[in-house]
């Protein structure tokens, strides 16, 4: 028997989403301000937007087996909202390593997201979660029709993207973005055909 949300419950969930990730993200900026942060802000503000983007992808991508699984088919209604969360931490993200990074020096930039592997991996996930973020809204939707759903499948390689991007910066301690990958290969093992139908696509492309 699948358990039915009503309207209200829907609508309490998604601002107590909405309260939560606006506060963490907030939050950070704040403790930067007061001081609260260690010895680098900047880093702990940077990694904090990508760790954030990450996870909030991974949940995105966790709803439609947890509806199945608890029954509640109703969770898919919180999915896009936590995928378009996941691409405000990523913005954010981005513009912290452009603020403070390389203070807003766009050659620069360029420069570093072309010569460092780990940042140009980063950079291709964030355009593929822009042009997702850009798509999601209903009359988008319904006008590209089926190609909606193939674009949006995207959401596995920009992840995937994001967990090598996260494992190319780290120097020492890898631990943590393999139990990130080991996650999302779990993640994919149900959605495997429309992983192979999306590569298959990509290479005939």
């Amino acid at each position: 028997m699948s358990l039915v949300l009503r309207r209200h419950d829907i609508v309490f969930a998604k601002f107590f989403l909405h309260a939560l990730f606006s506060y963490l993200l907030i939050n950070q900026f704040y403790l930067a301000a007061i001081d609260e942060l260690g010895g680098d802000p900047v880093k702990s503000i940077t990694h904090f937007t990508g760790m954030g983007a990450l996870n909030l992808l991974l949940v995105t991508l966790s709803v439609s087996p947890l509806s199945k699984i608890f029954k509640i088919r109703q969770f898919v209604k919180f999915r896009r909202l936590i995928g378009l969360y996941s691409f405000v931490y990523a913005i954010t993200h981005i513009l912290c390593f452009l603020f403070f990074e390389v203070q807003f020096d766009i050659i620069f930039f360029f420069e570093e997201v072309i010569n460092r592997p780990y940042i140009l991996v980063g950079m291709t996930a964030f355009l593929i979660l822009m042009i997702l973020a850009l798509t999601s809204f209903s009359f988008l939707k319904r006008r590209l029709g089926a190609k909606w759903q193939t674009l949006h499948n995207m959401v596995y390689l920009a992840t995937f993207l994001v967990t090598i991007h996260f494992l190319w910066s780290v120097k020492l301690n890898v631990v943590e973005p393999v139990i990130y990958i080991v996650l999302l290969i779990l993640l994919m093992i149900p959605r495997r055909r429309k992983v192979i139908s999306m590569v298959s696509k990509l290479k005939k492309s």
